[in-house]
Order: C-alpha cells, then structure tokens, then sequence
C-alpha cells in the first residue's frame, strides 16, 4: 500500500503557483522624440509617470531621466488557451521615440503549465497586431508633442513571468534542480525535451538578493520569483526596449552608410552641380551623424542604475543576455565610419575647389598674357 500512495502524496505537495503575473512586452521605435511634459498634457486620461518602487535601499536619484509616461488601457478580456489576458494593457512612452505595450495575464496552477502559455506567446500574431494598433493610437494621441511619428517595422517582444507566491512555500535552489527541464523549456518556448547544454545555457543567467527570490533572465522571457519584483521587471522592461533601439539604431546605420558611400562615390566637373552636390552631400551626412548619435545617448542615458547594486547587476545581467555591450560596439563602429566618410567627402569637396582654383588662376595668368600680347600687336 505504501508505494502506491506515495506518487498521491507527492502530487498533494507539488508547489503550485498561487499568485502571479505574465507581463507580454512589446517594443517600437515610434518617433524621433517625444516631449513627455506636453504629451502627459495631450492625452485625456489617466497617466502617471514611471518611477521604480524600492524595496532595498538606494538612494533618491536613482531614477529614469526623464521619467516615460506610463498611460493605462481598459480593454475587453481575451482569452490565450486556458488563460485569459486582464482588462487592462500599459503603453510606456519614452523621450527618445520608443513605445512599450505592455499585457498582463494572471497566472496560477502548476509550473508545468506555463508551457502551453509560452508557446501561445510566441510569436502570436493577435498581440503583435494589437500591440501596434495601440502603438499608432498613442502617437495619435499625444498631438504635436511627439516628432516625426511613424511606426518602424522593428519590434522587440518579451515575457516576464512573475511570481510572487508558491503554495506550499518551497526552497528555490530545489525548484531550479527539480524542474530544470520545464523552467528552461518555458523561457524558450520549446515543447520538446532539451539537451543538458540547453537547459544549463537557458538558466546562465540567474541571481538572488535574498533566500526567497530568485530571477532568471533570458533571451526570449525571463522568470521573477519575488513578493515584490516590481523594480526587477521595470530594468528587465527597459533592456527590451534598449534592445529594440540598437537593432532599429543598426539598421538606420546601415542605410545611412549606403548612402554616404554613394554619395562618396559620385563623380562630377559641372562648377556648379560639384559645389551643390558637396554641400548637399555633407549636410546630409552630418544629419546622420546627429541623429543616430542622438539617439544612441538618449538611450543610453536614460536610466541611471549606479545608486543600486542589485539592480545595477540585473541590468548586466540582461545587458549580457541580450548581447546589447556588442550592439553598442557594433554602432559605435558605424557612427566613426560615417565620420571618416564626412572627413573624406569634406576632403574631397576641399581637394575639388582647389583644383577649380588652379585652373581658373591658370585661365587668369593665361588671359593677362594674352591681353598683352594683343595690347603690344604691330
């Protein structure tokens, strides 16, 4: 009787999440800029602006700079399999042009179950539909306050999955050695047993302040076990966003190169066409320097994270995961490309003026000769 009662009791302790969140990350590059003070002022409804909530010490300057506007969204529930995404969907905006939709899907039952949720995320093309929909409406709603508004085609999405309570309470160095397999297999979305190396691979990244929280970060999702974890998900929430702004920043490069290079290589000896062309070329390169670098440090300064260590270590966590250290060498290569290419175009114009110069002073020596030679004609 004893072994068959045994499988029975080990279901009735099987830890199963009590309370807890999915949040559905979605990303978008919407603007040049937005005035954040003027679009809080545009938009009628409620706003708030974002700030991180402490559970451990730090210091009062820890902050965003500027604060993005976090405006909320009653929508009607949707059901996603057997769970059902809540009556409310937050869209962050950001000085620098970015734009987060952010969905929640409460969560409860057995971590087993998470799986079938992390697959329906994947790739699902109702949330991404829906996520730009809301995307363009902002911008629609913030008026004047946003500038050069459309929507890139580059997205970012994310899922973090918070939980703040196990019942029973388990220790969660056994949950990581236990349930390995099934942890690595939702933060991937992969419904086939994994390799060792991959679920070793998928649990890398992984850290906790005290002995009951835990976060495990990834490159498709990310796992919070903490009662509070609010903080926690904010740095993970503005990593997605880092990411989409050095992928959309890489590739705005990319066609600024192309077009330098062009205009690099453009050959023409018309006086005038060689003065508008340099002019035109060198002012059009220039404002591609501005603007990507622009862009690349109001990214990169948005969020200052040196008054918390904790957080400061989350944040290279993620920055490590999401390989955001060699999107940033990667575009500083670019942006000091496009620089050589301005010095060489400016070179260039500079080296065609003065040969212009020779010769219109050769044509002058050459005429003053001539009107002399004709002046003292027999």
């Amino acid at each position: 009787m004893l072994p068959s009662n045994k499988p029975q009791q080990d279901a009735l302790t099987e830890p199963v999440i009590q309370n807890g969140v999915c949040y559905v990350l979605f990303a978008y590059d919407a603007a040049r800029s937005i005035n954040l003070d003027e679009a809080e002022r545009q938009i009628q409804e409620m706003t708030k602006r974002e700030t991180i909530k402490h559970k451990r010490r730090a210091p009062s300057y820890f902050e965003y700079q500027p604060p993005p506007l976090r405006i909320m969204h009653e929508i009607e529930p949707v059901n996603l399999g057997r769970y059902r995404i809540d009556s409310s969907v937050d869209l962050i905006a950001y000085d620098f042009g970015a734009v987060a939709v952010v969905y929640r899907i409460p969560l409860q039952g057995s971590i087993e179950k998470l799986l079938q949720l992390s697959q329906e995320l994947y790739d699902n093309d109702f949330l991404l539909t829906d996520s730009r929909l809301r995307a363009d409406q902002l911008l629609k709603g913030m008026g004047h306050s946003v500038s050069d508004a459309g929507i890139a085609n580059v997205v970012e999405d994310y899922v973090i999955y918070h939980v703040e309570s196990f019942v029973p309470s388990l220790d969660l160095n056994a949950l990581i050695s236990t349930k390995a397999q099934w942890i690595a297999k939702i933060l991937r979305a992969e419904e086939q047993p994994l390799s060792s190396q991959e679920v070793e691979d998928a649990l890398a990244a992984k850290m906790s302040f005290g002995l009951d929280d835990l976060t495990i970060v990834d490159w498709n999702a990310a796992l919070i076990v903490d009662r509070e974890g609010d903080d926690i998900r904010a740095v993970l929430e503005f990593a997605n966003v880092e990411l989409l702004e050095m992928r959309y920043l890489d590739q705005k490069l990319d066609r600024a190169l192309d077009r330098a290079y062009e205009a690099l290589s453009r050959r023409s000896w018309n006086l005038l066409r060689i003065f508008g062309y340099y002019s035109a070329d060198l002012r059009r390169v220039a404002e591609l320097q501005v603007d990507n670098a622009l862009l690349f440090e109001g990214v990169n300064n948005t969020l200052k994270l040196l008054g918390d260590q904790y957080l400061a270590r989350v944040y290279a966590l993620a920055n490590r995961r999401f390989h955001i250290g060699e999107w940033d060498t990667s575009i500083l290569r670019k942006l000091q490309t496009l620089e050589s290419i301005y010095e060489k175009i400016s070179d260039q114009a500079t080296n065609r003026r003065m040969e212009i110069l020779e010769w219109v002073i050769i044509f002058l020596i050459a005429a003053s000769i001539l009107l002399e030679l004709i002046r003292y004609r027999p």
